[in-house]
């Protein structure tokens, strides 16, 4: 039976990833850190009695800044697969919190390739990158297209991207970097620019909020569905030789043009309600993401069914729905 780790299951795409796999027949474990609070809100459907025979769903705790219990964990499980989607993964926080977000996003894929490598077993690894890494290089980005990156999260990222490339060269692992571009949900977080916009919009339009403040609304990023994109990662791990792959719509928008769709689905017009200021503005910008996924469709046969327009759509009207239902 194939078995598979998730580290950071508890996130977007850690949770749509469980569910994926569960799917397909793995056992699946997670790697959650211990909290005074509960922070498996993404993850509880999927929870059975952990003594009911068939129970194919298993949390651990440990943290990747943690080595020695992340190679205690690997060398347990043997697992087949290994998904890397723990991250400190806020692009803003990271100027604020730039050595937590190197030792978790940068430092923390080390550990876990070193794991690997020392339990000697035969594992596939993904690794969650980002279109981060190509920063101030123009659009259409793709996986030759130069790196440049401007903030603290993708320069740890890069260093992780370099990292899994010199293991599969020097080790033989198979081990693959997913370079993903932006992917949201209804389960984004709502500190995220795509959930502050739905989740505000809805507010809006239910009385319980007058404005949204925003940074950059020029801004330009390739958005695509979170549940479509997971499954490109598990493509990746079922090719014979590890490789690099984009991620991507192909299609690009704005902050604002994203504004503009999500508000309109509540009939209201987005200009009377969100304002842009400076506080929210990075310190180095990164203009315009938009990736060129030819080489996944080609080679994986992956391509984007749900394109921004339709997802702004999806994600408003779930935020009506859950903040109709509290």
């Amino acid at each position: 039976m194939a078995n598979a780790l998730i580290t950071g299951i508890t996130g977007q795409d850690g949770s749509y990833l469980a569910e994926l796999l569960l799917s397909k027949g793995y056992e699946v474990h997670g790697l959650i850190r211990r909290a005074s609070t509960f922070n498996t809100s993404r993850i509880n459907h999927l929870f059975k009695d952990p003594h009911e025979k068939g129970n194919k769903f298993h949390l651990h705790y440990g943290d990747i800044t943690d080595g020695v219990g992340i190679a205690n964990l690997i060398r347990e499980l043997e697992p087949t697969e290994i998904y890397n989607l723990a991250a400190q993964s806020h692009v803003k926080v990271s100027f604020e919190m730039p050595d937590f977000t190197a030792q978790v996003d940068a430092i923390g894929t080390i550990r876990i390739l070193e794991a690997i490598r020392a339990a000697k077993i035969n594992t596939k690894f993904y690794q969650a990158s980002t279109s981060e890494l190509y920063g101030s290089t123009p659009p259409p980005q793709s996986e030759i297209s130069s790196f440049a990156p401007r903030s603290p999260y993708a320069a740890a990222k890069l260093y992780s991207y370099w990292v899994v490339r010199n293991y599969r060269e020097a080790y033989g692992l198979h081990a693959t970097n997913g370079i993903l571009f932006n992917h949201e949900s209804p389960r984004r977080g709502e500190t995220f620019v795509t959930r502050k916009i739905t989740m505000a919009a809805a507010k809006i339009k239910l009385g319980l909020q007058e404005k949204l403040y925003l940074g950059n609304l020029e801004a330009t990023r390739d958005w695509g569905y979170a549940p479509e994109y997971v499954e490109s990662m598990w493509l990746m791990l079922q090719q014979d030789k590890p490789d690099d792959f984009v991620v991507a719509t192909g299609v690009g928008a704005t902050v604002r043009d994203f504004c503009e769709v999500a508000f309109s689905r509540l009939d209201l017009n987005y200009k009377e309600f969100v304002i842009s200021e400076d506080r929210y503005i990075r310190p180095t910008e990164v203009d315009a993401l938009i990736g060129n996924p030819l080489k996944i469709k080609k080679t994986l046969g992956w391509e984007a069914k749900t394109h921004w327009k339709e997802l702004a759509s999806i994600m408003v009207d779930a935020d009506v729905k859950l903040i109709s239902d509290i």
